[in-house]
């Protein structure tokens, strides 16, 4: 055998090119979405309503960029933890690979967190409000890709119909927003006034019923889109495994916080809206988890 050869064959990659069986992305990754939509959602929220209701906003500022800061090391947490190779995720950064949405999305994820520390320096420390608000704009930039680069992750997967890139796209937007306006209606408290929590509550039903709309599309129209998709969906029709939890979402999630908040409005509730706003936090998680899991119970083979 000539050199060349050898010297190739004890170098060879062997690459696994089967279906792996069982749950890959397991309640990990549930929580890295969860926590991404509230960490993006509330800076929306917050550009919004400094638009919106300046006065009342204002004091809100440093509260929101610490809550930002925490959802998203949530996020960069369970994504790390997630990884079947957690200690070398330092090759993502010093040998990227730039058509891999985790690389895109890690590089993008780091410049937001480091600018997020940049508007908590300049709102609690150089107190420049100026500054902030300018800054403001370009971090809502950057939280839009954030926000959508799971969904770009999740179609990049083969043979995963379910998860297409523009439903999934929506979905994790109207998930922010979902996620940003409960999380500030919760702690605006004192500090915004009955106006201004009415529009998170305007925001609040709307995504809920936008994200509503996309799940019954799917789950109504996706087996005609294709067959992986019927069999992907029987596992929350009928006696699937995951039909209550995947409707106990939609109530807990869409269904209920869009009454309670027509509800509020009638009877000027900040009581009905607060409740709005926990319901929509907590099943949004469900939401995620079941659409997150099922396609992955299909075998493959």
């Amino acid at each position: 055998m000539a050199a060349h050869e050898i010297l190739a064959a004890t170098n060879a990659v062997v690459t696994l090119d089967v279906a792996l069986p069982g749950i890959v992305w397991p309640w990990l990754v549930t929580v890295n979405m969860w926590a991404k939509s509230i960490g993006t959602g509330i800076i929306f929220m917050l550009f919004m309503l400094l638009k919106m209701y300046p006065d009342q906003a204002g004091k809100l500022r440093f509260p929101v960029t610490v809550v930002s800061i925490v959802f998203i090391h949530i996020f960069l947490l369970f994504t790390l933890a997630d990884l079947h190779q957690p200690f070398r995720m330092w090759h993502i950064f010093f040998h990227p690979h730039w058509t891999s949405a985790i690389t895109v999305g890690a590089w993008m994820a780091t410049a937001f967190v480091g600018l997020l520390f940049v508007l908590a320096y300049l709102s609690f420390i150089k107190k420049d409000n100026v500054a902030f608000d300018k800054l403001l704009t370009w971090v809502v930039l950057l939280a839009i890709p954030v926000t959508l680069y799971t969904a770009a992750l999740m179609s990049q997967s083969t043979a995963r119909e379910l998860w297409q890139m523009p439903t999934e796209s929506a979905q994790m937007v109207f998930a922010a927003l979902l996620a940003g306006s409960a999380f500030m209606i919760l702690l605006g408290g004192s500090k915004l006034n009955y106006e201004a929590k009415k529009t998170l509550g305007t925001v609040l039903g709307l995504s809920a019923l936008m994200s509503f709309i996309l799940y019954m599309s799917e789950y109504v129209f996706g087996p005609m889109k294709a067959e992986e998709v019927a069999f992907v969906l029987e596992y929350i029709k009928g006696d699937g495994p995951y039909t209550v939890m995947f409707w106990l979402g939609q109530w807990i999630a869409y269904i209920l916080p869009m009454l309670l908040i027509v509800l509020s409005r009638a009877s000027r509730s900040e009581n009905l809206l607060k409740l709005a706003a926990i319901l929509a936090l907590a099943g949004l998680w469900l939401v995620k988890h079941v659409w997150l899991i099922i396609p992955q119970l299909l075998p493959m083979s």
